[in-house]
Protein backbone atom coordinates (compact mmCIF):
# COMPACT_ATOMS: atom_id res chain seq x y z
CA UNK A 1 0.00 0.00 0.00
CA UNK A 2 0.74 3.58 -0.51
CA UNK A 3 -0.15 6.69 0.86
CA UNK A 4 0.01 8.59 -2.26
CA UNK A 5 -1.72 5.95 -4.08
CA UNK A 6 -4.87 6.57 -1.43
CA UNK A 7 -4.78 9.86 -1.97
CA UNK A 8 -4.98 9.62 -6.15
CA UNK A 9 -8.24 7.34 -5.72
CA UNK A 10 -9.48 9.21 -3.13
CA UNK A 11 -9.39 12.98 -4.94
CA UNK A 12 -9.56 15.91 -3.56
CA UNK A 13 -9.54 15.77 0.59
CA UNK A 14 -8.29 17.58 3.25
CA UNK A 15 -7.03 14.38 4.62
CA UNK A 16 -3.17 13.48 5.76
CA UNK A 17 -2.40 9.93 4.94
CA UNK A 18 0.50 7.57 6.06
CA UNK A 19 1.52 3.72 5.17
CA UNK A 20 3.66 2.18 7.40
CA UNK A 21 4.66 -1.19 7.17
CA UNK A 22 4.76 -2.33 10.84
CA UNK A 23 3.31 -0.32 14.19
CA UNK A 24 1.99 -1.52 17.79
CA UNK A 25 -0.96 0.54 17.55
CA UNK A 26 -2.43 2.91 14.54
CA UNK A 27 -4.67 3.86 17.63
CA UNK A 28 -2.16 4.07 20.27
CA UNK A 29 0.29 6.58 17.08
CA UNK A 30 -2.28 8.91 16.56
CA UNK A 31 -3.12 9.49 20.18
CA UNK A 32 0.60 10.48 21.28
CA UNK A 33 0.37 12.92 18.22
CA UNK A 34 -3.03 14.07 18.65
CA UNK A 35 -2.16 17.39 20.35
CA UNK A 36 -0.25 18.50 17.15
CA UNK A 37 -2.43 17.84 14.63
CA UNK A 38 -3.90 20.09 12.50
CA UNK A 39 -6.00 18.50 10.32
CA UNK A 40 -7.53 14.65 9.84
CA UNK A 41 -4.72 12.45 9.23
CA UNK A 42 -4.98 8.34 8.58
CA UNK A 43 -2.62 6.15 9.40
CA UNK A 44 -2.65 2.68 7.83
CA UNK A 45 -0.75 -0.36 8.90
CA UNK A 46 0.57 -3.24 7.12
CA UNK A 47 0.87 -4.74 10.28
CA UNK A 48 -0.21 -4.12 14.33
CA UNK A 49 1.85 -6.05 16.29
CA UNK A 50 -0.22 -4.78 19.65
CA UNK A 51 -3.65 -4.32 17.84
CA UNK A 52 -6.20 -3.00 20.25
CA UNK A 53 -10.09 -4.37 20.60
CA UNK A 54 -12.87 -2.65 22.81
CA UNK A 55 -12.44 -3.15 26.72
CA UNK A 56 -8.69 -3.86 26.41
CA UNK A 57 -9.05 -6.91 24.37
CA UNK A 58 -6.27 -7.59 21.59
CA UNK A 59 -7.14 -7.39 18.00
CA UNK A 60 -5.11 -10.27 16.05
CA UNK A 61 -4.37 -10.28 12.86
CA UNK A 62 -1.67 -11.59 10.29
CA UNK A 63 0.20 -9.49 7.75
CA UNK A 64 -1.33 -8.92 4.46
CA UNK A 65 -4.56 -10.54 5.96
CA UNK A 66 -6.39 -7.47 7.29
CA UNK A 67 -6.86 -3.61 6.89
CA UNK A 68 -5.89 -2.45 9.63
CA UNK A 69 -5.63 1.80 10.19
CA UNK A 70 -6.80 4.43 12.47
CA UNK A 71 -8.10 7.86 11.22
CA UNK A 72 -7.60 11.34 13.55
CA UNK A 73 -10.41 13.09 13.11
CA UNK A 74 -11.46 17.26 15.08
CA UNK A 75 -14.99 17.32 16.77
CA UNK A 76 -15.49 21.37 17.56
CA UNK A 77 -18.32 19.94 20.37
CA UNK A 78 -17.84 18.25 23.96
CA UNK A 79 -16.83 14.82 24.19
CA UNK A 80 -20.81 14.06 25.37
CA UNK A 81 -21.91 15.23 21.74
CA UNK A 82 -19.97 11.96 20.57
CA UNK A 83 -22.12 9.24 21.63
CA UNK A 84 -23.09 7.20 19.04
CA UNK A 85 -20.34 8.17 17.34
CA UNK A 86 -19.16 4.30 16.78
CA UNK A 87 -22.55 2.98 15.89
CA UNK A 88 -22.58 5.54 12.84
CA UNK A 89 -18.76 4.68 11.94
CA UNK A 90 -20.06 1.13 12.02
CA UNK A 91 -22.95 2.46 9.43
CA UNK A 92 -20.26 3.85 7.24
CA UNK A 93 -18.65 0.68 7.11
CA UNK A 94 -21.97 -1.13 6.22
CA UNK A 95 -23.08 1.09 3.63
CA UNK A 96 -19.70 1.26 2.03
CA UNK A 97 -18.95 -2.82 2.56
CA UNK A 98 -22.21 -2.92 0.88
CA UNK A 99 -21.36 -1.02 -2.27
CA UNK A 100 -18.67 -3.91 -2.89
CA UNK A 101 -21.10 -6.40 -3.03
CA UNK A 102 -20.41 -7.64 0.51
CA UNK A 103 -23.33 -7.41 2.35
CA UNK A 104 -23.35 -7.05 6.43
CA UNK A 105 -24.66 -6.57 9.59
CA UNK A 106 -24.57 -4.46 12.58
CA UNK A 107 -23.85 -5.56 16.12
CA UNK A 108 -24.47 -3.26 18.79
CA UNK A 109 -22.29 -1.15 19.76
CA UNK A 110 -19.40 -1.67 17.25
CA UNK A 111 -18.92 -4.57 15.64
CA UNK A 112 -19.77 -5.40 11.63
CA UNK A 113 -20.46 -8.98 11.18
CA UNK A 114 -20.66 -11.26 7.90
CA UNK A 115 -22.96 -14.36 8.30
CA UNK A 116 -22.88 -14.05 12.13
CA UNK A 117 -19.50 -13.91 12.24
CA UNK A 118 -17.27 -10.69 13.01
CA UNK A 119 -15.85 -9.31 9.77
CA UNK A 120 -15.05 -5.76 11.13
CA UNK A 121 -14.76 -4.20 14.71
CA UNK A 122 -14.07 -0.52 15.59
CA UNK A 123 -12.12 1.23 18.99
CA UNK A 124 -12.33 5.24 19.05
CA UNK A 125 -10.29 6.44 21.72
CA UNK A 126 -10.38 10.32 22.52
CA UNK A 127 -8.17 13.44 23.54
CA UNK A 128 -9.30 16.78 24.40
CA UNK A 129 -7.46 19.19 21.63
CA UNK A 130 -5.76 21.90 23.06
CA UNK A 131 -7.69 24.65 20.87
CA UNK A 132 -10.97 23.37 22.19
CA UNK A 133 -13.33 20.02 20.81
CA UNK A 134 -12.26 16.90 20.24
CA UNK A 135 -9.58 14.44 18.91
CA UNK A 136 -11.39 10.99 18.01
CA UNK A 137 -9.07 8.47 16.63
CA UNK A 138 -11.38 5.85 15.18
CA UNK A 139 -9.61 2.59 14.72
CA UNK A 140 -10.83 -0.17 12.71
CA UNK A 141 -9.52 -3.66 11.59
CA UNK A 142 -11.53 -5.00 8.75
CA UNK A 143 -10.70 -8.71 8.37
CA UNK A 144 -9.93 -10.03 4.53
CA UNK A 145 -9.01 -13.43 4.77
CA UNK A 146 -8.77 -15.46 8.00
CA UNK A 147 -5.45 -17.97 8.58
CA UNK A 148 -6.16 -21.04 10.40
CA UNK A 149 -3.69 -20.26 13.14
CA UNK A 150 -4.88 -16.80 13.78
CA UNK A 151 -8.75 -18.18 14.19
CA UNK A 152 -7.45 -20.49 16.67
CA UNK A 153 -5.69 -17.70 18.62
CA UNK A 154 -8.76 -15.86 18.36
CA UNK A 155 -10.77 -19.19 19.22
CA UNK A 156 -14.30 -18.36 17.54
CA UNK A 157 -15.76 -18.29 14.24
CA UNK A 158 -14.37 -15.19 12.68
CA UNK A 159 -15.71 -13.25 8.80
CA UNK A 160 -13.62 -12.62 6.14
CA UNK A 161 -13.78 -11.34 2.65
CA UNK A 162 -11.73 -12.87 0.22
CA UNK A 163 -13.43 -10.64 -2.48
CA UNK A 164 -12.35 -7.22 -0.99
CA UNK A 165 -9.06 -9.28 -0.42
CA UNK A 166 -8.72 -9.26 -4.37
CA UNK A 167 -9.03 -5.55 -4.62
CA UNK A 168 -6.45 -3.43 -5.35
CA UNK A 169 -6.00 -2.17 -1.24
CA UNK A 170 -5.31 1.22 -2.65
CA UNK A 171 -8.40 1.49 -3.94
CA UNK A 172 -10.34 -0.46 -0.87
CA UNK A 173 -8.87 2.14 1.37
CA UNK A 174 -9.66 5.23 -0.38
CA UNK A 175 -13.46 3.96 -0.68
CA UNK A 176 -13.88 3.59 2.96
CA UNK A 177 -11.68 6.28 3.78
CA UNK A 178 -14.05 8.39 1.70
CA UNK A 179 -17.43 6.79 3.13
CA UNK A 180 -15.81 7.60 6.93
CA UNK A 181 -15.36 11.25 5.83
CA UNK A 182 -18.62 11.88 4.34
CA UNK A 183 -20.07 10.03 7.43
CA UNK A 184 -18.21 11.65 9.99
CA UNK A 185 -19.13 15.28 8.34
CA UNK A 186 -22.40 14.29 8.55
CA UNK A 187 -22.45 13.57 12.29
CA UNK A 188 -20.26 16.28 13.09
CA UNK A 189 -23.50 18.16 12.20
CA UNK A 190 -26.40 16.19 13.56
CA UNK A 191 -24.73 13.68 16.07
CA UNK A 192 -26.70 10.01 15.56
CA UNK A 193 -30.16 10.72 14.91
CA UNK A 194 -29.37 10.56 11.39
CA UNK A 195 -27.90 7.34 11.13
CA UNK A 196 -30.20 6.03 13.72
CA UNK A 197 -32.93 4.18 10.66
CA UNK A 198 -30.31 2.90 8.79
CA UNK A 199 -28.72 1.26 12.16
CA UNK A 200 -31.67 -0.32 12.77
CA UNK A 201 -32.59 -1.78 9.16
CA UNK A 202 -28.66 -3.53 9.73
CA UNK A 203 -29.40 -4.48 13.11
CA UNK A 204 -28.31 -8.37 13.09
CA UNK A 205 -30.45 -8.84 16.19
CA UNK A 206 -33.63 -7.44 15.84
CA UNK A 207 -36.11 -9.43 17.58
CA UNK A 208 -33.65 -12.18 19.24
CA UNK A 209 -33.85 -12.56 22.40
CA UNK A 210 -30.29 -11.72 24.04
CA UNK A 211 -28.23 -11.27 27.29
CA UNK A 212 -26.02 -7.99 27.95
CA UNK A 213 -23.23 -9.67 30.24
CA UNK A 214 -20.34 -7.65 31.86
CA UNK A 215 -17.25 -9.75 32.60
CA UNK A 216 -19.15 -12.94 32.26
CA UNK A 217 -21.65 -12.09 34.52
CA UNK A 218 -25.87 -11.63 33.42
CA UNK A 219 -26.97 -7.51 33.67
CA UNK A 220 -30.32 -8.24 31.67
CA UNK A 221 -32.59 -10.39 29.18
CA UNK A 222 -34.96 -9.26 26.82
CA UNK A 223 -35.24 -9.08 23.40
CA UNK A 224 -33.63 -6.60 21.20
CA UNK A 225 -35.13 -3.75 20.33
CA UNK A 226 -32.87 -1.66 18.10
CA UNK A 227 -30.98 1.52 19.13
CA UNK A 228 -32.76 5.12 19.69
CA UNK A 229 -31.32 8.40 18.74
CA UNK A 230 -29.11 8.48 21.29
CA UNK A 231 -27.25 5.58 20.44
CA UNK A 232 -28.90 3.00 23.33
CA UNK A 233 -29.29 -0.43 23.17
CA UNK A 234 -33.46 -0.92 23.83
CA UNK A 235 -34.64 -4.00 25.43
CA UNK A 236 -37.56 -5.56 26.01
CA UNK A 237 -37.53 -7.33 29.36
CA UNK A 238 -39.80 -8.78 31.87
CA UNK A 239 -40.65 -6.07 33.26
CA UNK A 240 -40.89 -3.47 30.29
CA UNK A 241 -38.26 -1.72 27.88
CA UNK A 242 -35.16 -0.22 29.10
CA UNK A 243 -31.93 1.22 26.95
CA UNK A 244 -28.67 0.29 27.65
CA UNK A 245 -25.67 2.52 27.32
CA UNK A 246 -22.90 1.35 25.52
CA UNK A 247 -19.92 0.82 27.89
CA UNK A 248 -18.33 -2.50 28.61
CA UNK A 249 -21.26 -4.84 27.82
CA UNK A 250 -21.14 -7.58 25.41
CA UNK A 251 -24.63 -8.66 23.87
CA UNK A 252 -25.38 -12.64 23.34
CA UNK A 253 -28.46 -14.17 21.63
CA UNK A 254 -29.56 -16.20 23.83
CA UNK A 255 -32.23 -19.20 23.15
CA UNK A 256 -36.29 -17.94 23.68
Amino acid sequence: MDAEAIARHLGAADIDIEVVAETGSTNADLLARAAGLRRPLLRVALHQSAGRGRAGRSWLSAPGAALTFSLAWHFAGPLRELAGLPLAVGVAIADALGALDVPVQLKWPNDVLRDGAKLAGVLIETQAAPGGGVWAVIGIGLNLLMPDDIEQRIGRSVAAAPWLAQMDRNALMAHLLAALAASLGQFAQGGFAPFCARWNRLHAYQGVPVAILDNGATLHEGVAAGVDDGARLLLDTAAGRIAIVAGDVSLRAREA
